[in-house]
Order: C-alpha cells, then sequence, then structure tokens
C-alpha cells in the first residue's frame, strides 16, 4: 500500500476504549439475570426495557468493581459522582438513550505499565474509566431484509477503560488489552472473554508527520475480538491515513469496523461528535458519594496483581523476568507456582516444569491451573526425584507425570519404582549398555577417535534408549567418553 519510507516519515497516534462487561449476577440498574447463552429476550424487565413508571437503581456490585480497577491502574476514585443519559439511536437501545458516566467518571487518571511480546516496557497514560450499561443485540440474517433484536444483554454492567492518545505502536495497544485482561480476572470483576464479546476494544487512530505536536484526523476502529485483529487494524489503519495523506486526499473522521478475513478496515459511518450525544444528569439517578473509607476497605480485599507477582518472582525467587511474565499469564497459574515453590527450593526447575511439561498438559486439555489433576506437593516431590538422579527429567516428564494425571494416589516414587524408571548409575548396569552402543557403530567409534566429538550423542542417545530412562545421564556421559577414548 505505502512504502517503508514514507511511512517512516509519519507518526501513529492511538487512544483505546476498552469495555468490560462486569461479572454480577443482575444488570447494572436492574434485577434481570446477565448470564450469557440464554433464550433471546428472556433477560429482560420492565426497568430494562424503561417502560413508563419504572425507576431503576445502581448496582453496588458493579460501583464496586469499578472501583477495584481503579486502583489496579492507579486512577484517582472520584468521591462525587452522577450517572448521564447520552441520547443516540440504536435499534438494539430500548430507552433511546444509553444511561453512562460523562462529566464525573469514578475514575480519573492513572496508568499502566505494559510489556510487548518482544519485550519493549511502555507507560500507557489513562483519561478515565467510567460505569455504563450495554445495548442489546441486533441480528442480520443472510438473504432476509429483517432485523433481529435480543435485549438480553441490555442493561448488562460495562466499565469503560479510555486511554490518553498515547500510543505510537500497534504492539504496545495489543498488550494494553492483553494486561487489561488479565487484570479484570485477576479481580474476578469479568471474564475478560473476547470471543462473547464480554471485552471489546475501539482504536481511535490517527497519523501526523514526526515532530509535529498537532494530532491529526482521527477515526475509529470498533469492536475488535482479539489482540491480534487489534494489532492488524492499527497497522492497516495507519497505513490507509498516510496515502491518503500522500495522495493529497482528506481523511474523513469516521466509524471504521475491521474486516479478519481481508485485513482491511471500511467505513461505516461519520464519526459524531459530542455534541450529538446531548448529555444531561439522569434525573430518574440520585447522585452517589464514595467515601475514601470505602475505598480502603475494598482495597484491603483486593488480590496481588500480575505487576507485583512479577517483582515478587523476580527478586524473591530470583527467576528470569521472561520467566516471572509467563507465570503471571494467569491467576491460576500464578497461585500454582506459590504453592509449588512452598514444597521445593529449586525455584527455577519448579518454574521449568510450569511452563514446560504442565503447560503443555494444560494446554492440550484447554484447561488452566486450578483444575490440574497432579498438586503442587506432588510436583514438588518429582522435583526432588530428579536432583536426587533417582529419575531422570525425560522419564519424569514423559512418564511419570502422565501416569499421575490417571489419579494415582500413592507417593511420587513408589509409583516410578512400579514402573520401572529408578536410575541406576552404577557402573555394572552402565558399562554392558556402553560396549554394546560402541560394538553397533565401529565406524563411528573410529571417526569419534579420529576427532569427531560431536558423534557423541549418536552413542548417548543409544545408551538412553537401551536403558530405558534408567540411566543417569550425567555419570552416562562420563564413561562413555572414557570408553571411546580407550
Amino acid at each position: 500500500m505505502v512504502d517503508q519510507s514514507i511511512i517512516d516519515k509519519y507518526e501513529l497516534v492511538v487512544g483505546l476504549e476498552v469495555h468490560s462487561q462486569l461479572t454480577t449476577n443482575s444488570k447494572i440498574f436492574a434485577s434481570d439475570p446477565t448470564t450469557f447463552g440464554e433464550d433471546p429476550n428472556v433477560n429482560i424487565s420492565p426497568i430494562t426495557l424503561a417502560l413508563p413508571g419504572t425507576l431503576p437503581k445502581v448496582n453496588k456490585g458493579v460501583i464496586e468493581s469499578s472501583i477495584k480497577m481503579g486502583l489496579a491502574v492507579n486512577g484517582k476514585i472520584s468521591e462525587y459522582q452522577f450517572f448521564d443519559r447520552k441520547n443516540y439511536f440504536y435499534p438494539d437501545l430500548p430507552k433511546g438513550y444509553q444511561t453512562t458516566q460523562d462529566k464525573t467518571p469514578i475514575v480519573v487518571g492513572g496508568h499502566l505499565d505494559v510489556v510487548t511480546k518482544d519485550g519493549q516496557p511502555f507507560k500507557v497514560i489513562l483519561n478515565r474509566i467510567h460505569m455504563e450499561e450495554d445495548a442489546g443485540k441486533s441480528t442480520h440474517l443472510d438473504g432476509s431484509p429483517d432485523t433481529l433484536v435480543d435485549l438480553n444483554r441490555a442493561g448488562v454492567p460495562l466499565m469503560e477503560i479510555v486511554t490518553e492518545p498515547c500510543i505510537h505502536d500497534s504492539a504496545v495497544a495489543a498488550a494494553f488489552v492483553g494486561e487489561i485482561r488479565k487484570i479484570v480476572r485477576y479481580l474476578g470483576v469479568a471474564d475478560g472473554n473476547m470471543e462473547e464479546g464480554s471485552l471489546r476494544c475501539d482504536a481511535n487512530v490517527s497519523v501526523r508527520l514526526k515532530g509535529s505536536t498537532t494530532l491529526g484526523e482521527k477515526c475509529e476502529i470498533k469492536n475488535m475480538n482479539s489482540m491480534r485483529n487489534i494489532q492488524r487494524a492499527i497497522d492497516y489503519e495507519m497505513k490507509r491515513q498516510i496515502k491518503l495523506i500522500e495522495d493529497g486526499e482528506p481523511i474523513i473522521s469516521e466509524t471504521r469496523t475491521f474486516n479478519v478475513d481481508n485485513g482491511k478496515t471500511y467505513g461505516m459511518r461519520t464519526k459524531e461528535t459530542l455534541n450529538d450525544y446531548r448529555y444531561f444528569p439522569c434525573p430518574d439517578l440520585p447522585p452517589m458519594i464514595v467515601k475514601p473509607e470505602w475505598v480502603e476497605e475494598i482495597k484491603s480485599t483486593m488480590p496481588a496483581l500480575p505487576a507485583e507477582l512479577v517483582e515478587k518472582f523476580t527478586k524473591e525467587y530470583k527467576l528470569p523476568e521472561y520467566d516471572a511474565r509467563l507465570l503471571t499469564e494467569s491467576k491460576a497459574s500464578a497461585l500454582y507456582f506459590e504453592q509449588l515453590c512452598g514444597a521445593t527450593k529449586n525455584y527455577k526447575a519448579a518454574s521449568n516444569w510450569m511452563m514446560g511439561p504442565l503447560k503443555s498438559i494444560t494446554n492440550d486439555a484447554g484447561i488452566d491451573f486450578d483444575v490440574l489433576k497432579v498438586t503442587p506437593k506432588e510436583i514438588a516431590d518429582i522435583i526432588q526425584l530428579v536432583d536426587d538422579k533417582k529419575v531422570s527429567f525425560a522419564a519424569a516428564s514423559q512418564t511419570l507425570i502422565k501416569e499421575m494425571l490417571k489419579g494415582y494416589k500413592g507417593s511420587v516414587e513408589d509409583l516410578a519404582k512400579s514402573l520401572d524408571l529408578i536410575q541406576d548409575g552404577g557402573d555394572d548396569f552402565l558399562l554392558p549398555l556402553i560396549e554394546e552402543a560402541i560394538a553397533k557403530f565401529p565406524d563411528k567409534a573410529a571417526a569419534y577417535k579420529k576427532g569427531k566429538k560431536n558423534l557423541l550423542g549418536l552413542f548417548m542417545g543409544e545408551v538412553m534408549k537401551m536403558a530405558k530412562g534408567k540411566a543417569d545421564p550425567q555419570k552416562t556421559n562420563q564413561l562413555l567418553r572414557e570408553a571411546l577414548e580407550k
């Protein structure tokens, strides 16, 4: 679309709006259930439909969840707040307006430190977090002129996290959304499920010449459903806008959608200004006073968050930052690792087991560590067997752990014995196997003696195969070198 030399003249500017549905049992202003996947239009009531004579009431749990998120991102909790009506028409918005927060968001400011997949750190500055209600869902069937409306989602509580236009790299934008998803799951305020739409992201994208301080005309890309698609959409939109500028064409401020199949954005409607929404305080809801004492009480119930645990794992357990970040990807993983470190002092081995064999098991089963059938204490016992050279890591990770997953209840060492996995490092056991391996490849043995030392791996593999995992690799290596060099 555009040469890289042209792209390099411009700076990307992105501001994000992340909408997270909160996992409360009822809606933000009504007692209707919020369960996902129900038949259309069953989770509704006169309040959700805004029938005449009905009055909303704020769900206290929504306020608590939003305060937790505000504290997690280092924001200021607003003591005085009120809700506003945001007026605009959508067929799946039964009231004809959305109840939201405009002038008095529950959280003001804040920041979040993120690290991209390439290991690049960045501080994302937040503008605000506010509470609002979700709209319903419209379904357009192929070949039908009709639109089907499901109002189950109408009134489901939303928390909108808005950044400043401070992001200059699509990878940082994706990392930010990933960190938000991680935090809401740690806090237990949302499930962060992008596939079901309970976490959605809009990106306001503009470009400007490097060195300029004036923001360019922005376009908003709506409802992206994965970190990868966020990055793809921003990258495409940046190049599209640069091409328009280079061709001397205007950038129209508009709302755009992203097509995941071809990786392009498409215009939906021209962007409305704030005045079009005609915000005014909601007359049906009284102002709220959030006392500092309540905020402190909520703060005292919050769990350790990913950034705090990364620092703990690197300082207390002496792990590389790479390990610490992987281990804190989920709350269940971090908790399992902490329990494992309470049962073994070999923290690096614990990390290797978590990121290697155990991660493969959980990935294959589509589960997290909170439902893994092998306990942290049992993994610690395996680590001890390997450290004591009683069982090889290969035998432990390929055979022993698989048997334990079948529900074995005895001691780990007894299971290793029953599977004939206990290593024998004695000369009487190893020497005959070494002699047999050398006799099997006499030409390779001769080549080794002439200087082709890389052939040692061939003989090691043969001996280990014949030993069926019972040979101590270190001892085998030593005796094998001595035999080959005679």
